[in-house]
């Protein structure tokens, strides 16, 4: 069993800053790229940033310069800085991780999961 837990959300006026964490914990054998969406209310769900096994990362062009994907693979975390806040950052944050399960690398069969976190709400008030 594997689970992500998301943390760090809340509310923020415009222009300010939040840092968001996501713990992955459990049976891992070993994580690959994890990664940061959003659903804001009404709208589908978006690909924020994305960070791989060795640090390369990509950003949606709206967070670009705004926001900073990192990762503590002693901790299995990954964090994202997020400054210059607006408005139309308010969302749900999700994480999510490409990962190996202990059990498939045991069973060898290739198998890579993608388990996500329950979310955390960020409210940016203008």
């Amino acid at each position: 069993q594997v689970q992500l837990v998301e943390s760090g959300g809340g509310l923020v006026q415009a222009g300010g800053s939040l840092r968001l964490s996501c713990a992955a914990s459990g049976s891992i054998f070993s994580i690959n790229a994890m990664a940061w969406y959003r659903q804001a209310s009404g709208k589908q769900r978006e690909l924020v940033a994305t960070i791989s096994s060795h640090g390369i990362t990509k950003y949606a062009d709206s967070v670009k310069g705004r926001f900073t994907i990192s990762r503590d693979n002693a901790k299995n975390t990954v964090y994202l800085q997020m400054n210059r806040l607006e408005p139309e950052d308010t969302a749900v944050y999700y994480c999510a991780a490409d990962l190996i399960t202990t059990r498939d690398a045991l069973v060898g069969n290739g198998r890579e999961s993608r388990p996500w976190g329950q979310g955390t709400q960020v409210t940016v008030s203008s």
